[in-house]
């Protein structure tokens, strides 16, 4: 089956969970910007959690399928329709023959997530099918999707043929009549508050500049991509000037440059960097800051390192158990 592309939107791109182990050969890991979006999308069509999908932002493409494919919608509301026929986010849905997937406009987020059964099939590269603009290579020829691109897709697997036969509507949009649990879904917002590490330079920071960071919002830049976002607000300063070697960094560092506004590194982000790393944003709360739009605000909150662990175990083992649910869930409706 393949997925031919009409119109590429904004910035339309393959994505899976990124590059692992690759940073010392300074390899970004790259991905979905929220991972969690895309795995639940992949849960919802019966496919593996790695399997890539397609990352949509703000201004979504217009998608042609000449087979019937079964899809799931996640991440930002914008407004997605299957030949006019309205597709909820956190759904599983049935695409006809011939059937045109479109968005509208985005609301509260503005990065969508599409999981095809079967993954999208494009070659892997450093062991990800993930595009990595900056360096043009990994998903569709390194670059964003553009009109008359066709996509490729894999081979459904034997769940997510059941999840098709549920859904039904081989001639006509379907949408399914399940979805994935609200608890489970990312509580995005236009100004979320999200949990902070300290990080290795946190101390450095003047008592003044570390009641701002987490005593007052923050603006997201207009100058933020899926390499990194520029807060604006009442710059933060050190206690003292200090010259530093680079070291690692991932995403979720929270970087401070001599300007005082913080960059929070994203899933591009690069491998090492020389600005003082102030905070870490816990892995749970990465999805809340990836639906951010310029001009959208968040503040942040410390949490020890043991919390954040929690929380992320709390995470996956929700997770699983939706897999494992959703299995039992079609494996009885087809007995």
């Amino acid at each position: 089956m393949t997925v031919r592309v009409v119109s590429g939107g904004l910035q339309t791109t393959v994505q899976d969970l990124g590059r692992i182990g690759h940073q010392r050969s300074a390899i970004p890991v790259g991905g979905a910007m929220d991972r969690v979006a895309l795995r639940i999308a992949n849960i919802l069509v019966g496919n593996n959690g790695d399997d890539a999908g397609i990352e949509v932002s703000l201004i979504g493409p217009a998608l042609v399928f000449d087979e019937p494919a079964v899809v799931a919608l996640t991440g930002a509301d914008l407004e997605a329709s299957i030949d006019g026929h309205p597709v909820p986010v956190w759904h599983a849905a049935r695409i006809p023959r011939g059937g045109t997937l479109r968005f509208g406009k985005p609301g509260i987020g503005c990065r969508a997530y599409v999981a095809v059964a079967g993954g999208v099939d494009v070659p892997r590269v450093f062991g990800s099918r993930s595009t990595y603009l900056r360096a043009t290579f990994g998903g569709h020829e390194g670059r964003a999707l553009r009109a008359g691109d066709v996509l490729d897709v894999g081979t459904a697997s034997a769940r997510a043929k059941r999840i098709a036969g549920a859904i039904g509507g081989v001639d006509l949009p379907a949408v399914s009549r399940w979805s994935i649990a609200r608890s489970l879904r990312p509580r995005y917002s236009e100004e979320p508050t999200v949990d902070v590490i300290p990080g290795a330079h946190t101390e450095l920071l003047t008592a003044e500049a570390r009641g701002r960071l987490t005593g007052s919002a923050f603006r997201v830049s207009s100058s933020s991509d899926r390499m990194g976002y520029r807060l604006e607000g009442q710059p933060l300063a050190l206690r003292d000037k200090i010259e530093m070697l680079s070291e690692g960094v991932a995403f979720g560092t929270i970087q401070l440059p001599p300007g005082g506004a913080p960059i929070i590194l994203m899933a591009d982000c690069q491998t090492t960097g020389g600005y003082p790393r102030i905070g870490e944003v816990a892995t749970v709360d990465l999805p809340l800051i990836a639906q951010l739009k310029p001009g959208d605000r968040l503040r942040f909150r410390f949490t020890s390192l043991a919390e954040a662990q929690q929380r992320l175990l709390e995470l996956e083992r929700d997770l699983s158990q939706a897999r494992v649910g959703l299995d039992l869930y079609h494996i009885r409706g087809s007995s």
